[in-house]
């Protein structure tokens, strides 16, 4: 949970810098903080790659996730939920100022919330403990806090408490899973994890090249699942 925490505190406090600067918040140097994360982002998974002890293993859980991904309409469903939610706090409201609140809370929720960065790094953190890939995603939160809050208002900072429900309740569940996990099984779904992120430094951080990075959310559960399966071969 301490990832978790952490990023709930970052977006507080990103938020309330971006209520006091306003309008002078530069959209340059979120752009320039942000480029510097994906590239931090895009080494720091190719280093959790390399803790895999079969690269077959890897491979073999990224093409059936992406398989099962696609498959399951998954990029589309985190999509239409976006929409959907959107959709259903903004709709019957008058007030401008309301609307302006609530667009705060719902967009700075989808941005934090629904994405594969969220669900690895909380999932990293109730397994092994290591909340290295939430703490990058506070920052990440934290500068786009800053910059919606000066452009939509107070509403972002309550999307602090989407953050803690959501994030807190994945850790705690894998910390559930923790006692089945070996570290075979910890080392695989790290490496794959890492190739996650670097499809996520690629293509929302870098904007290198587009990629549906939601599809391979499932190759997170098929590593150690391999692991599992060939331990029971051997």
């Amino acid at each position: 949970m301490i990832g978790t925490l952490i990023n709930v505190g970052t977006v507080l406090l990103g938020g309330a810098l971006g209520l006091l600067l306003g309008s002078r918040l530069k959209a340059r140097l979120k752009e320039t903080v942000v480029a510097g994360i994906g590239l931090f982002t895009l080494v720091y998974g190719v280093s959790l790659f390399l803790k895999t002890e079969n690269s077959l293993i890897v491979l073999g859980s990224v093409l059936i996730g992406v398989l099962l991904g696609e498959w399951w309409k998954i990029e589309d469903g985190l999509n239409h939920l976006g929409v959907w939610l959107e959709a259903k706090f903004n709709r019957n409201h008058t007030g401008e100022t309301n609307d302006q609140f609530i667009k705060g809370f719902v967009t700075a929720s989808l941005v934090f919330c629904i994405g594969p960065m969220a669900i690895l790094g909380s999932i990293q953190d109730g397994l092994t403990g290591n909340y290295d890939t939430l703490v990058i995603k506070s920052i990440l939160d934290g500068f786009s806090a800053m910059a919606f809050a000066s452009s939509l208002g107070a509403g972002v900072l309550f999307s602090s408490v989407m953050i803690l429900l959501y994030q807190g309740s994945i850790t705690l569940l894998a910390g559930q899973l923790q006692a089945l996990a070996t570290t075979s099984m910890m080392n695989e779904l790290s490496a794959t994890g890492g190739v996650l992120l670097v499809a996520i430094a690629v293509s929302s951080l870098l904007e290198i090249k587009k990629i549906r990075t939601g599809s391979f959310l499932p190759a997170l559960i098929i590593a150690p699942l391999i692991v599992w399966i060939l331990s029971l071969v051997h």
